[in-house]
């Protein structure tokens, strides 16, 4: 799905503007030595003046106020994780890096896996393409592509993906036909290649508009349904015989063409139409016969 065709509201993923929790680590900590020490100085005066003691809170809870706002602002993200970063309800920005990150403590953090998950789909009952009833099943790899939309243009990505898996999975098995025994077209079990290339491309352009994308993804069930399996099993078993049939029957009509050819070229007998018919089939039956045939030896002459 391009740019264009992306709703109006669509939201897109930008860099959060956050900086690395470890610097904000170490100006907390002097922050916090620096109210210590001023503590402990006033503690161990004998008789501190009043303007003293005044200058001296003056200085501390200012800073203990700074030393909570910096604690407040710390968060951590583990690696292939990410941080939508939010100022009261408007997004500011995603934080990729992992580590110890902060952001002020105003602005709230959602955090978000960009990890690859994997989802095997329930066995659906859909029609093929000749209408046929099918049991069809798949495996799907994907992963957050842009947090932004992942969470801000869909009210649960994961709920959404199951939904779109569904759909694309009857969507793909109602275009082509479960089988072909002539393998003149692209079918559910004999192209798994096209298949799975094809229901990738629809999965990524159904799961865009949330911000995902699919890494890969296959059939891991296909089969006839329950009620007609019995029915399409012995279908299927009777175009497998008319198809052996067909290529034996192929087979030996170029073989009984070679050896009429070449007993012409040699000259190794003359045969009158009578004779060539009879030979023709007498090879037809030796060569699609299932079983084994019994030779005859003629002692005679070749009309006798």
């Amino acid at each position: 799905m391009s740019e264009s065709h992306l709703p109006i509201n669509s939201s897109r993923e930008s860099v959060a503007s956050s900086m690395s929790g470890y610097l904000m680590l170490a100006v907390l900590v002097a922050l916090l030595v620096l109210a210590v020490a001023s503590i402990a100085m006033l503690a161990g005066s004998n008789d501190p003046a009043a303007g003293t003691v005044f200058a001296t809170l003056a200085l501390i809870v200012p800073l203990v106020v700074v030393a909570i706002l910096i604690a407040s602002g710390f968060y951590m993200i583990q690696p292939n994780m990410a941080a939508a970063i939010t100022l009261f309800g408007s997004y500011r920005g995603t934080d990729r890096a992992a580590g110890l990150r902060w952001v002020w403590p105003w602005m709230a953090k959602r955090r978000i896996s960009v990890r690859a998950n994997n989802v095997v789909s329930e066995k659906l009952k859909v029609n093929d393409l000749r209408g046929n009833p099918i049991e069809i099943a798949t495996n799907v790899v994907w992963r957050v592509a842009d947090t932004a939309q992942a969470l801000y243009d869909v009210d649960d990505y994961k709920a959404f993906v199951n939904v779109q898996i569904e759909a694309a999975v009857r969507s793909i098995g109602s275009r082509y036909a479960y089988d072909d025994v002539e393998d003149a077209e692209i079918t559910l079990r004999g192209s798994h290649a096209e298949v799975n290339a094809e229901l990738r491309a629809e999965l990524i352009e159904r799961l865009h508009v949330a911000g995902l994308t699919v890494d890969e993804c296959g059939l891991t069930h296909l089969a006839y349904a329950p009620e007609i399996a019995g029915a399409m099993l012995r279908r299927q078993q009777a175009e497998a015989v008319i198809g052996a049939r067909r290529k034996l029957v192929e087979g030996a009509v170029s073989m009984v063409e070679m050896a009429l050819a070449q007993l012409s070229e040699k000259n190794v007998v003359e045969l009158d139409d009578e004779r060539r018919a009879a030979m023709v089939s007498n090879l037809m039956v030796v060569l699609c016969g299932e079983r084994d045939t019994q030779p005859v030896v003629n002692t005679g002459t070749l009309y006798q």
